[in-house]
């Protein structure tokens, strides 16, 4: 297997490592102190908190078929896993939204009066501290490393962030007075889960049906143009993972130009697109005749 992408796996996997360990000690603050105080909503939030550190264990899973190299039934590689596992995140985060939004719609009518104190405040301040590192952290390392699975687990994580901010108003409200305000937080919560989930839903299934990569095309025009002997360039297509774009064109050349020639010049334009373009990985060329009209 290529050392490269050896590498390139083992760093995604050391990301997912180390963002595991901090949601799994952010959702333990937020559940076992939710449920001392009866405050739903902070229990809520800490369950989607451990949701994070589940979607990371899927990852970790979805990096390992990733990252393994080529065969005969997969002669494009692995990548791909990466994208699917990815939709496992999704499917966690509507489970996850469902039951939420079930045990709000319980609360409002059988409703129980949380224990408010300056340690609720605290706890989910500090919590809130840390998933907006571990966000940020996370979304940075999979820009970088140009992974589905990081990016989609840092969106997972900004729930849980938008979700910490709707605690933290509830815990106001309810310290007023307003206690019916818990189980509709817990609601809303849930919504931005779902919403969480639909975005990586659309995002992975981009790439499994083929639509075309985020990519410049005049970019890969303009690298073609350049290869002498070049006429013309059309019908670009793409596809794939950011980290693993597929291209096909045709180009043209001179109608008496040997096939020879012909066959060096394909080479030719695949190593100028993969080296102005490193994110291509596989360039398919074909020559055509430029006849005058």
């Amino acid at each position: 297997m290529d050392t490269s992408i050896q590498k390139h796996y083992s760093k995604i996997r050391r990301v997912l490592v180390i963002v595991l360990i901090l949601n799994w000690a952010v959702a333990a603050a937020k559940i076992i102190y939710g449920f001392i105080t009866h405050c739903q909503s902070m229990a809520a939030d800490g369950f989607h908190s451990f949701s994070d550190g589940a979607s990371n264990i899927i990852g970790l899973v979805g990096i390992h078929l990733a990252g393994q190299p080529t065969d005969k039934d997969h002669p494009y590689g692995h990548r791909k896993y990466e994208t699917l596992f990815s939709l496992g995140i999704a499917v966690m985060l509507f489970v996850v939204a469902f039951n939420l939004a079930k045990e709000g719609l319980k609360r409002i009518y059988n409703p129980a009066m949380p224990l408010i104190d300056i340690g609720s405040f605290a706890v989910m301040i500090v919590t809130l501290a840390i998933n907006l590192y571990v966000m940020q952290y996370e979304r940075r390392r999979g820009i970088a490393l140009k992974s589905d699975i990081l990016v989609s687990d840092a969106m997972h994580t900004r729930a849980d962030i938008l979700t910490s901010l709707s605690v933290i108003a509830a815990l106001v409200f309810i310290k007023m007075g307003f206690p019916i305000l818990d189980p509709i937080v817990t609601i809303l919560i849930s919504i931005f889960i779902a919403y969480a989930g639909f975005e990586i839903v659309k995002k992975s299934s981009d790439v499994l049906v083929d639509s075309a990569a985020i990519l410049d095309v005049n970019r890969i025009e303009d690298i073609v143009l350049s290869v002498k002997s070049v006429k013309t360039c059309h019908k670009i297509r793409t596809r794939g993972r950011p980290d693993d774009i597929h291209v096909d064109l045709h180009v043209q050349v001179s109608p008496d130009m040997h096939v020879d020639n012909a066959h060096k010049i394909s080479y030719a334009i695949e190593e100028a697109i993969k080296k102005g373009i490193p994110e291509v990985t596989d360039v398919v060329v074909h020559i055509e005749p430029k006849r005058n009209d």
